[in-house]
């Protein structure tokens, strides 16, 4: 999948209903995009090339040339890859056969949520979110319910390597640690729906104390991603609310594993030692 198809069904519900014309010959007619000039596209699709444009804005491109060359390198950059598509239908936790189908059909989930999220990536971002999380003078971690446990997964990893990092399972304590961050402080907020209003609350609260922000969520604008000064996309194709956080929590994760790993990778020489020392704490006495 493209990042134009994912940007686009993360932002399909905002779209007017005109845009969402536009969205739809797109999704089921992609390589029209090329074929066609905006004119012939909007009369296709039954809208006006007003729409086309609003809806290319509402997915990120200032309008379809830059959606085009978009689309035109990503399709480029991907023509020799031949690695096959995971068989995946999103069903409702109720409709599984039987357990067999239900496994495969989680595992493809997942395995789609972690191949979307490194389509979306963005090395620019992930080396801004880098250097601030670098020389944060405290690290605060913030996320609710599902997206707390990726919060909490990255507090536990930052701790080994001797960062300052703060996490709470509580949301009054949250408030609390955003009410007094500083400029000279960074906060991750986790949400992958970028709509969750106690995740915001802290997000807005943090940056009244003018304290850095980055928010991991999916891509093509949300309310967390509008607030933070930088985000770091990911992706899940899960759309059904009955059954939880599953393979967007994954995507989180995914995420997660790549900020800390580019951190351990860019300040290897200082953390070094902390790896180790950590390493041989936690690790069982040898037995007699």
């Amino acid at each position: 999948m493209t990042t134009i198809e994912i940007r686009t069904q993360n932002r399909y519900e905002q779209l007017s209903n005109a845009e969402k014309l536009a969205a739809d010959y797109l999704l089921h007619n992609l390589d029209h995009i090329f074929r066609y000039p905006l004119a012939a596209l909007a009369k296709r699709s039954g809208t006006s090339q007003g729409a086309w444009v609003r809806f290319c804005k509402s997915i990120g491109y200032s309008g379809i040339k830059e959606l085009k060359n978009a689309l035109f390198r990503e399709m480029q950059d991907t023509a020799t890859e031949n690695s096959p598509s995971p068989d995946y239908h999103f069903i409702d936790v109720q409709s599984h056969r039987n357990l067999s189908s239900m496994a495969k059909n989680i595992c493809a989930s997942s395995i789609l949520a972690i191949e979307d999220t490194l389509t979306l990536f963005d090395e620019k971002a992930l080396e801004e979110a880098v250097k601030k999380i670098k020389n944060a003078r405290r690290i605060a971690l913030f996320g609710i319910h599902a997206s707390g446990l990726v919060a909490m997964d990255l507090y536990h990893k930052l701790l080994r390597i001797g960062y300052p990092a703060v996490y709470s399972e509580d949301y009054h304590v949250n408030l609390t640690i955003a009410a007094t961050l500083t400029k000279e402080d960074t906060a991750v907020f986790f949400s992958y729906s970028g709509e969750t209003e106690e995740t915001l609350k802290l997000c807005r609260t943090a940056k009244k104390q003018e304290a850095g922000s980055i928010a991991i969520t999916r891509p093509a604008g949300n309310p967390l991603s509008d607030l933070a000064e930088l985000s770091l996309s990911v992706n899940s194709p899960q759309t059904d609310k009955r059954s939880g956080a599953m393979s967007s929590r994954i995507a989180q994760l995914v995420m997660s594993d790549i900020l800390f790993t580019a951190l351990v990778n860019q300040d290897y020489s200082n953390i070094e030692s902390c790896l180790e020392d950590t390493y041989y704490a936690c690790r069982p006495k040898e037995r007699c």
